[in-house]
């Protein structure tokens, strides 16, 4: 049995209607109690960050200089051999029609001839406390994630890695490995082992079974 009060509204629904206005009520006070204490720690935590972010003076662990990329000038053999491979090539992909892999090949060894013949010009590297200058691009430090040493035709080189963007190669020219690894491990961890990924893996098994030059003495 509904029991009717003034206004026609019943008991039961009103009784319901002020329950549910105190539970508003209470969960709004609620969320606004965890709104300003979330937001007073935010702001707390911000203030350390700022504070442990603020700048710093400069110190430049060493300089040097050398060249821009790897280089290993080529012999006659070896551009003999790549045009042997590449007419190969041109000759399948005609009979299929495959006319646009022709211009990437063919795109592919006129960069590799610039590459081999053309040497590269030396640029200006710097370590400092901050983080590391090369070829006039500046990295912090945070941006790495590790970094290790690797050679290749006789030059050895640093390779950071960073954490959302490629691999960062410096040739070392006349620095010592044991030096540069001295200032740069105070910063990011220094892995003993290269990282060497599938497609440097297979890059060296290819050189090593199919060889376009014959090894130099």
């Amino acid at each position: 049995m509904t029991v009717f009060r003034h206004g026609g509204m019943p008991r039961r629904e009103k009784y319901g209607a002020d329950y549910y206005r105190i539970f508003r009520s209470s969960v709004i006070q609620c969320i606004c109690r965890l709104h300003c204490n979330f937001g007073s720690s935010r702001y707390t935590e911000y203030m350390k960050t700022a504070a442990q972010s603020e700048p710093k003076d400069e110190e430049v662990y060493v300089m040097w200089s050398s060249p821009s990329r790897l280089f290993k000038k080529r012999d006659r053999e070896f551009f003999v051999n790549i045009l042997a491979i590449v007419f190969l090539l041109s000759v399948i992909l005609v009979f299929v029609r495959e006319f646009v892999l022709i211009a990437t090949v063919l795109s592919i060894v006129f960069l590799i001839y610039v590459l081999s013949t053309v040497p590269p010009e030396d640029v200006k590297h710097r370590i400092t406390n901050l983080g590391i200058e090369s070829a006039g691009h500046f990295y912090r430090w945070e941006e790495f994630a590790d970094f290790w040493f690797d050679e290749q035709w006789g030059q050895k080189m640093a390779v950071l890695r960073p954490f959302m963007s490629p691999r960062i190669i410096i040739l070392l020219g006349d620095q010592k490995p044991e030096k540069i690894r001295e200032y740069i491990a105070q910063h990011i961890p220094f892995r003993e082992e290269p990282d060497r990924t599938w497609v440097d893996n297979a890059a060296r098994w290819i050189s090593e079974k199919i060889p376009l030059e014959k090894p130099q003495a």
